[in-house]
């Protein structure tokens, strides 16, 4: 008899084959700056906790706080039981973080983006999406139904060309993009793509999960940097990195907002976020607003390993304009071969290799609270990896 499920078998040994092959790392305790990896003490380089919010003290008390009045769960999605006064109260913080007139909170990142996605196209439409994107940003083109395609990172020529020969055949056209690209560090031509919405006629959707907390003069994110709040655009971001929570959201007009609480099948078919993660988001704004300090420790450890890694002119470093930084090597075995170095060393920063990027790296990110040492002792491990890889 046939074993209709063999194949799930010889996948994995192709996967294991390619160096492809992943499985989880238990971390212990409470995250930050070092962590515990499988008994070991470790400097966190693999963390997106970038203003080190998780382990705050003031934010578990806005999440027990919110346990003991509301309970654990939001019981049901946000049209039927699951709404409560705190995911409102999030809602307008986000909204006058991002200086727009409403927003609206997802279970996570990915679904805002699959919902408002395949909410916004159909199959008269057309998505246009940087070679980079998030997986979710993808996946939502794709569900959609719409054509979709995808342009070199960040050619903004091609896109031109791309719309001008597509765009007058279908009714409505999104143009997608990350705004920090995570496994790169580096950031998208936002002022060139929203000209060229605005000459074609189309959507544009900018996925701010790596840049709130982090990019802007208040710390609104790439669209703040950039001097672009206020103008016609959508954006979507997450509250677990530099918001130290979990979920998702979507910033724009009140219409936008309006229409996604009636279309967008990933919030109005999900159970609402929980009180614990709405609250502990909350206050995670609050402090982004009122302590600026920590993004400004966060960007000078950007530039401090940034100059001391001048000193390793044999590491190929991928152009960055965030705490992101990441170094290409030849091979995903290459890249697995430094991850462990780095670990036994007691570095964490671990190997990405394909499908997730066209080229194997290491990535590093930073975080406000990494000490001085934290950064030298990387820089020391690197130019051993170096001289030994």
């Amino acid at each position: 008899m046939t074993d209709p499920y063999a194949w799930l078998e010889h996948s994995l040994a192709t996967i294991h084959r390619a160096d492809w092959y992943r499985s989880v790392q238990t971390i212990h305790g409470r995250p930050g700056a070092t962590v515990v990896l499988a008994g070991q003490e470790v400097i966190n380089f693999a963390s997106n906790d970038y203003l080190g919010l998780t382990g705050d003290d003031r934010l578990m008390a806005a999440a027990t706080a919110a346990i003991a009045e509301f309970g654990t769960g939001s019981t049901g999605s946000r049209l039927l039981s699951g709404h409560r006064e705190l995911h409102r109260e999030l809602e307008a913080a986000i909204a006058s973080t991002k200086q727009t007139e409403d927003a609206l909170v997802f279970s996570s990142g990915y679904l805002a983006n699959l919902g408002t996605i395949t909410a916004l196209v159909g199959k008269r439409d057309l998505v246009l999406s940087d070679q980079y994107n998030h997986s979710s940003l993808k996946n939502g083109a794709i569900l959609s139904g719409a054509v979709f395609i995808e342009y070199p990172h960040c050619d903004i020529a091609v896109l031109k060309t791309q719309l001008s020969q597509q765009r007058q055949n279908y009714r409505r056209c999104l143009i997608l993009t990350d705004s920090v690209f995570s496994m790169d560090g580096d950031l998208c031509p936002l002022p060139a793509l929203l000209d060229l919405a605005n000459e074609f006629n189309c959507m544009l959707l900018v996925d701010e999960a790596h840049a709130t907390g982090v990019l802007g003069k208040t710390g609104a994110g790439c669209v703040e940097h950039f001097g672009y709040t206020g103008k016609q655009l959508i954006q979507v971001g997450t509250l677990s990195k530099a918001l130290g929570s979990l979920g998702g959201y979507v910033a724009g007009s009140s219409t936008l907002i309006d229409f996604l609480q009636n279309r967008a099948p990933t919030w109005i078919y999900t159970t609402g976020l929980s009180p614990a993660d709405t609250a502990a988001a909350l206050a995670a704004i609050k402090i982004v607003q009122q302590e600026p300090q920590r993004r400004a420790q966060l960007w000078q450890n950007v530039h401090y390993l940034k100059n001391l890694l001048q000193e390793l002119p044999n590491l190929k470093l991928l152009p960055s304009e965030s705490p992101i930084l990441c170094f290409q090597l030849s091979s995903a075995t290459d890249a697995l071969k430094a991850g462990k170095q780095l670990r036994d060393a007691g570095i964490f920063a671990p190997a990405i290799r394909p499908p997730t990027v066209p080229t194997s790296r290491i990535r590093i990110s930073l975080m406000a609270t990494h000490e001085a040492a934290h950064i030298e002792k990387l820089v020391t491990v690197l130019k051993n990896v170096i001289a030994t890889g």
